[in-house]
């Protein structure tokens, strides 16, 4: 069975440990305390938990694609046809090759909010203990 650490927890959803210590204190997430005293939360607990945390970012539309990651631009490099916009999005960085004048249309500059729509035919997974990917 896999358990985290409240701050291993807090890294894997993007919040504080003290966010993660209060949801625990409150009865949002369950966790257990380990030998030494500390809390452990339970891994599926806390996949549980972050299906719940998830939110249709999709407004009134529809689409096939739910790999979104809001963030906000932090950079926008453009040339006379294409631009290039990153966004930090939690932790993440993620970098979007367009056209200018979609950049343009959408008023693309550091600061704005913005979510990343993804979809990908190719996905590697990895885990942290392991050299080996797997593509889904």
């Amino acid at each position: 069975m896999t358990t985290f650490r409240i701050s291993e927890a807090a890294a894997l959803l993007g919040v504080s440990a003290d966010t993660v210590r209060r949801w625990v204190d409150t009865g949002r997430l369950a966790a257990q305390r380990d030998e030494h005293g500390h809390r452990r939360v339970d891994g599926q607990d806390l996949a549980a938990f972050a299906r719940g945390q998830i939110e249709d970012e999709t407004g009134s539309g529809h689409s096939s694609a739910r790999n979104r990651f809001r963030g906000i631009v932090t950079e926008v490099i453009k040339d006379a046809v294409m631009a290039q916009v990153e966004i930090a999005a939690g932790p993440y960085r993620v970098v979007s090759l367009m056209s200018r004048q979609a950049a343009d249309e959408l008023g693309l500059e550091p600061g704005v909010v913005a979510v990343a729509v993804i979809k990908s035919t190719n996905v590697v997974v990895e885990t942290p203990d392991s050299t080996r990917a797997v593509s889904q």
